[in-house]
C-alpha cells in the first residue's frame, strides 16, 4: 500500500518552493537555524541525508562545506533534486536498509523522517551503522503530543478560534494520514519514549536536546509556533570507543 509520497510528489515540490525562494514555515523558520548550528559545531566533512527529498538540506551542507550524500525513496523527488544539482550524490534507497559500508559519515540526517518510516527501529540501527565512530546522527522530528493528534487539529471555539491542541492515545504506536496544500501522507506517532529507547538500544549518546521556538517570521505564526512547538531538535553521538557494531538488516 503507498505511503501517498509518489501522488503527493508534486505538491510537495510547490510547498518546499523553487530554489532560493522561501518554502516551508517550520523549516525556513524553526529547524532550520537550529540543524545549521548543530552541523557547524561539529566540524563535520561527510553526510548522509536520510529521506533527502527535493535536496534541499544536502544543498544547505554543500554550501556549508559537507560533503553530502543524499537517499529518498521518492524518484520525482530525487530528479528534482538532481536537477537542482547536478553535481550532487543522490540515490534512490531506504532507511531500514542502507547500502553503505560500515562507518562511512561523520554526520547522519534525519529531517523529519522518522515519522515516514514504519520500522525506525531498522531505519535508526542502519543509520547507527555507517556512522563513524564519535559521529553524529542529527534528527529533527515531530514530537509525539503534536503528532498524536495531527490529523484532528486544534479544537475551534465558535468564533472559529483556536482553543487548544488536543493530545489522545499518546502511548499507541499508530499509523496517521495528513493532508494539507494538495499533500496527503501517511505518518506515524510514537511517544518520545519510544524513539529514546531506540537511540539508547544502539549504544547512541544523547548531546544535544531542544524543541525549539522559531527565531523568526509572522507574529501570528510565531505566536502559534509557540503555543503548541511542532518540532523536536536531538543530536546523538556514536561513542570514539565503541567496539561492537550493529549489523545490517537482513533482507
Amino acid at each position: 500500500m503507498s505511503n501517498g509520497w509518489d501522488s503527493s510528489a508534486p505538491a510537495w515540490i510547490e510547498s518546499m518552493g523553487e530554489q532560493g525562494e522561501p518554502g516551508d514555515w517550520g523549516r525556513q523558520h524553526v529547524l532550520d537555524p537550529v540543524m545549521m548550528a548543530r552541523v557547524a559545531s561539529g566540524a563535520f566533512k561527510k553526510a548522509l541525508d536520510v529521506g533527502c527529498g527535493e535536496g534541499r538540506f544536502c544543498r544547505m551542507l554543500k554550501q556549508a562545506g559537507v560533503k553530502a550524500t543524499g537517499i529518498d525513496p521518492t524518484r520525482q523527488l530525487l530528479e528534482l533534486a538532481r536537477c537542482r544539482d547536478p553535481s550532487g550524490d543522490y540515490r534512490f534507497g531506504r532507511a531500514e536498509q542502507l547500502e553503505f559500508t560500515d562507518a562511512s559519515f561523520d554526520l547522519v540526517i534525519s529531517y523529519i523522517t522518522l515519522v515516514d518510516i514504519p520500522d525506525y527501529r531498522a531505519a535508526l540501527k542502519e543509520m547507527t551503522r555507517v556512522l563513524k565512530p564519535g559521529g553524529s546522527l542529527l534528527m529533527a522530528n515531530l514530537t509525539g503530543f503534536t503528532s498524536a493528534c495531527a490529523d484532528r487539529g486544534w479544537v475551534k471555539g465558535d468564533g472559529g478560534q483556536d482553543l487548544h491542541f488536543p493530545v489522545d492515545r499518546y502511548l499507541d504506536e499508530r499509523a496517521i494520514w495528513l493532508e494539507w496544500s494538495g499533500i496527503r501522507i501517511e505518518n506515524w506517532h510514537r511517544p518520545l519514549s519510544a524513539y529514546m529507547s531506540a537511540f539508547l538500544e544502539n549504544g547512541l549518546m544523547l548531546k544535544y536536546f531542544a524543541e525549539p521556538d522559531s527565531l523568526s517570521g509572522t507574529e501570528a505564526h510565531r505566536q502559534r509556533q509557540h503555543r503548541v512547538p511542532w518540532f523536536v531538535v536531538m543530536e546523538w553521538q556514536r561513542p570514539a570507543g565503541r567496539s561492537k557494531k550493529p549489523k545490517r538488516e537482513s533482507a
